[in-house]
Parts: C-alpha cells; sequence; structure tokens
C-alpha cells in the first residue's frame, strides 16, 4: 500500500517512518518542509498547486498528516501563519486525499479541550482555551465532508528521539535546568496534569491504522491515544534532573497558572475506542525518558 507520510521530518514524523521502515507491506513516500533530507520529497503545504502535484505523482493510497504549528505561544503570536498549517494545510490536504479515494489520518491534539472535565470521551463536546486549541480543532472540522474515509487521532504531550531538545514540551526546559543555581532557581509548571506520550509507541498506533486500511478494515472518525502517568512538568524536571545529574533543590515548583498563553488543567483522553480493536502500546515514561536522554548522549558525543 501507498502511503503518504507528511511531515516526515518532525518529532512524530520520524517516529512513523521509522515503524514504518522495513515493512514491505507498506511503499512510504515522506514529505518535509522546512527540513528536507534523504527519502523526504519537499512540499510546502500552503501550495495547493504543489499538493495536487504530489498526490497526482505519487498516488497515495493512504494519507498520515503529521506536520503543525505545535507550539501554542507561536499560535498566539501568529495567527495567520499558525492558521495556514493547522487548518489551510489539512483543508487542502483532506481535498487531495478525497480526490484519489485515499484514506486521511490527521493528527490533532488534546488541547480541543478545556480541561476541566477529564477524561474525555472522542465524542465529548470541544472547548479549547487557547489559538493553537482553536486552530487543530477548525483543522478537525475541516475533515467533516471526509470522516466516512479519514480518522482524526488526537494525542497529548509527545516526547520520543530527538535532534534538539526543544522538539518536546517534555524536554524544552533542560536548558534552563542545567542553568539554574541556588540563587536563580528555575521555576517550572505545577499545575497543569499532562500525560507524556512516547513517540514510537504512538508510530505503533499508527502503523496498526494503516494496517487495518490495507486489510480493508480501515478505522474512521475521531479517536484518542494517550499515555496514562499523570504529570506536571515539575515532575518531569525531577525526572530529567535525576537522569542528568543536576540539583533538584535548583528546581522550584510553580503552583499556579503562569503561562502567558492559557494551558487547560488536565485533559486526559481517553483511548479506549482505539484499546477495543487491540491497538496500541504504552511504554512507561521512566524507560522512554531513559531512551530519549541516551540517545541524545549519543548525538552530542558523536
Amino acid at each position: 500500500m501507498r502511503v503518504a507520510l507528511i511531515g516526515a521530518s518532525g518529532l512524530l514524523g520520524r517516529a512513523v517512518a521509522d515503524a514504518l521502515a522495513g515493512d514491505p507491506k507498506f511503499l512510504v513516500t515522506g514529505t518535509a518542509h522546512t527540513r528536507p533530507g534523504p527519502g523526504r520529497v519537499p512540499l510546502d503545504l500552503t501550495d495547493a498547486a504543489a499538493i495536487a502535484s504530489f498526490f497526482d505523482a505519487y498516488r497515495p493510497q493512504a494519507v498520515v498528516l503529521a506536520a503543525a504549528e505545535r507550539r501554542p505561544d507561536v499560535c498566539e503570536q501568529f495567527p495567520e501563519q499558525a492558521h495556514a498549517l493547522n487548518v489551510g494545510a489539512v483543508e487542502r490536504i483532506a481535498h487531495a486525499a478525497r480526490e484519489h479515494g485515499a484514506w486521511l489520518l490527521s493528527i490533532s491534539t488534546d488541547y480541543v479541550f478545556d480541561g476541566s472535565r477529564a477524561p474525555y470521551r472522542p465524542d465529548a463536546p470541544p472547548h479549547p482555551l487557547n489559538a493553537y486549541g482553536h486552530g487543530k480543532l477548525a483543522g478537525e472540522r475541516a475533515l467533516t465532508p471526509s470522516l466516512d474515509n479519514a480518522c482524526v487521532l488526537r494525542l497529548p504531550l509527545l516526547y520520543g528521539p530527538l535532534e534538539q531538545v526543544g522538539e518536546s514540551a517534555a524536554t524544552s526546559f533542560i536548558p534552563a535546568l542545567e542553568a539554574a543555581r541556588a540563587d536563580r532557581p528555575a521555576v517550572v509548571d505545577d499545575w497543569a496534569i499532562r500525560y507524556p506520550t512516547f513517540t514510537p509507541d504512538v508510530a505503533v498506533v499508527i502503523r496498526q491504522l494503516l494496517e487495518r486500511v490495507a486489510a480493508g478494515r480501515p478505522v474512521t472518525g475521531i479517536h484518542h491515544w494517550s499515555g496514562n502517568e499523570a504529570m506536571t512538568k515539575y515532575a518531569i524536571a525531577l525526572e530529567l534532573a535525576a537522569r542528568l545529574g543536576l540539583d533538584p533543590a535548583h528546581i522550584r515548583a510553580q503552583s499556579t497558572p503562569a503561562d502567558t498563553t492559557p494551558r487547560p488543567y488536565d485533559c486526559h483522553l481517553d483511548s479506549a475506542s482505539l484499546e477495543a480493536l487491540g491497538i496500541g502500546r504504552r511504554t512507561p515514561f521512566a524507560q522512554g525518558l531513559d531512551a530519549v536522554l541516551d540517545e541524545l548522549r549519543i548525538r552530542k558525543s558523536a
């Protein structure tokens, strides 16, 4: 089956590419825009003509749309730029997928909810608090005409093998932790509950969804996948400090919301609809974090 992996250079896209590599069931064509590389086709998702040409050339039977502007602060500061990727690109990809009869998987977020009534089932009423959540919800709704042959997969905070620490909110504060001192501690959020989810696990979920498409049993509609360990960023910071040999006394918990961009309190996603299909894998956070940091050390020493 021919698979187009849109956003193959990103944190999740790389994990999906790795999960599908070498599997004879899938002929994967990855795309990238700002980070092209070997085996990735350049594609500007704001260019409808380029998208149409890509689909005509590669004729995918399934499409995984993993490209997005995922940074809430950037979405607040640059709404037009974020809308072009989180809404406009979804509309264009969905249109091309319909034209070619391709099944489409679009990645969304737990931030479509306000965090006041967790856990959230896929049919729970959305109520986003920030521009990122509003944009991703609009992207979901852009798929409405396609949902008979498309799937929305909502995900929470992702972490996984990195090219740089800023790729994941679970690791982006490592430089602040390393720079912290007794008289200048790193202040880390200890209010919002998050469920860090390992990208190689999500890649397994996506591979299993693609296997069902290949078998003529596609999953459609809205579904959730999430890790099941509740953590604040402060708790994650303590885990990082222990592994990086940093003094936890130099890390201070912020117990009230302090972000400029509003974040939801607890958006735990109920994953039962996929679990009922036998889909999913969960790596314990400590094990996943060890793997991420081990790879970072190898990259730094190379």
